[in-house]
């Protein structure tokens, strides 16, 4: 069998190192001995341990133990991690509970059996092993997190209506305040709402997004608030609402226009108290949230129209962010261009495309009512079906209808063209599938083909 693992042995009789050092030996990779405890230190920094026997009792103090929880919390200081096993010839229960109690990982008593000894170096290296995977687990799961968020990291704009937003997220961010966040769909709500919690004092506590739309009203409570095991037929474990799992950091309800009159009260409650209580149960939990709201919907008409409630209002927007159309954010086309073209060309693994000034003009004069979600969505899809290295206008296709934008459908009235562009957004429409593109466009499946070849779609 392969051995593994690095132990180190401190100890100021010389006898039981060497015992310890042979013994071990013949079942690790590694045996490093020291009589002195004071090069510990330097012995740490420089070689990784995967387990460390120190003695509790040095010379000039032999009962107490305390020179062995001097040398622990220095150990723990400059490797938090380490895995220790602490030696002494007196079998004191209470120094084993203490020793414990402050980290170390077992406690062996000397002269030891070698069979005992052995089976809790065993033990303190599989321990040292899990440490070491579950540091590495949270390491990844940082990198992740952040690789996973970074394309949407930051708000990109340059406009003077996207200066004043950053200027509001500056001001109210370090707040408790409430936020509302009102735009159209597209326009980056939960992406504005991410940058007031980054810059916020709750930053390294977590951000817990609930996309109200999406929940039913049957549900609501159990998503929200949580339930106890055996409160619904589908219970079948306690379980932490939204609330409580925000508690300490960010609660972000998005579209919280769709929040029926029903349930409103019960989230101004919460609101209210600061507490919620789980359904089947009737104690209530305090909790402790940033409360961050988003909606696209006309909100104070829908107070007006007794559609939503005043007071929830009033609790959800002490200060209310307005993010602007694309159509309104003169000059941040181009930018935004350039951020989503980066994103999908190292995705796809499609270096160095550009896009063309034309196309470019294209996508600055639309409308785009989808906002910035469209636009980016509009990249992706060109990015992956262009072969050129340049994108061209005839990469981007639109909606044509009018009342969208002052975007045309074609690029000319040549009748080539307009019958390449129909047959392109025929094909795309229905998602590639033939039988549906044809039947729409009046042609058989082997016309649409022919068509499909000869304009390289």
């Amino acid at each position: 069998m392969e051995k593994f693992g690095k132990i180190l042995v401190v100890d100021d009789d010389e006898d039981v190192l060497q015992a310890a050092r042979l013994f071990i030996k013949q079942h690790v990779e590694f045996v490093q001995i020291e009589k002195d405890p004071q090069k510990i230190p330097s012995l740490i920094k420089n070689t990784t341990y995967d387990v460390i026997l120190l003695d509790m009792n040095f010379t000039r103090d032999v009962t107490s133990g305390r020179e062995g929880f001097l040398w622990l919390d220095k150990i723990f200081a400059i490797d938090p991690a380490a895995v220790v096993i602490l030696i002494t010839a007196f079998g004191d229960v209470d120094l084993a509970v203490r020793a414990i109690k402050e980290g170390a990982a077992d406690f062996i008593l000397k002269p030891w059996q070698n069979e005992k000894l052995l089976a809790t170096l065993s033990s303190a290296l599989k321990l040292r092993h899990s440490r070491l995977e579950v540091a590495n687990l949270k390491s990844k799961q940082k990198q992740l997190i952040a690789h996973l968020e970074q394309p949407f990291r930051d708000i990109i704009g340059a406009s003077p209506a996207m200066q004043q937003v950053f200027e509001t997220i500056r001001k109210v961010a370090q707040t408790d305040a409430n936020i509302l966040i009102l735009g159209e769909n597209g326009t980056g709500k939960e992406v504005a709402a991410r940058a007031l919690h980054r810059g916020s004092l709750r930053a390294g506590e977590v951000f817990i997004g609930v996309d109200i739309g999406a929940i039913s009203e049957t549900l609501f409570e159990s998503e929200l608030f949580g339930h106890k095991k055996g409160a619904f037929t589908d219970a079948q474990n306690d379980r932490m609402g939204r609330f409580e799992i925000a508690s300490g950091g960010t609660l972000f309800l998005d579209e919280i226009g769709n929040l029926p009159l029903s349930l409103q009260a019960k989230i101004l409650r919460v609101l209210e108290t600061r507490q919620v209580i789980r359904l089947g149960e009737n104690k209530p939990r305090s909790i402790d949230i940033r409360l961050i709201c988003a909606t696209n919907m006309p909100i104070n008409r829908m107070v007006e129209d007794k559609e939503f409630r005043r007071d929830l209002l009033y609790r959800v927007n002490t200060v209310e962010i307005h993010l602007p159309p694309l159509r309104e954010r003169e000059g941040d086309v181009p930018l935004l261009t350039e951020y989503f073209l980066q994103i999908y060309c190292n995705k796809y693994k499609k270096p160095g495309k550009k896009v063309s000034p034309a196309a470019l003009e294209k996508l600055d004069v639309y409308r785009w009512p989808g906002n910035v979600r469209e636009l980016q969505h509009a990249i992706e899809r060109a990015v992956i079906l262009s072969e050129s290295r340049e994108l061209q206008p005839k990469d981007f296709f639109f909606p044509t209808s009018g009342k969208e934008g002052k975007e045309l459908a074609f690029d000319s009235f040549n009748l080539e063209e307009v019958e390449k562009v129909v047959v392109r957004q025929a094909v795309e429409k229905y998602k590639g599938n033939i039988s549906q593109a044809a039947k729409e466009l009046g042609l058989t499946r082997a016309s649409l083909y022919r068509r499909m070849e000869k304009y390289g779609i």
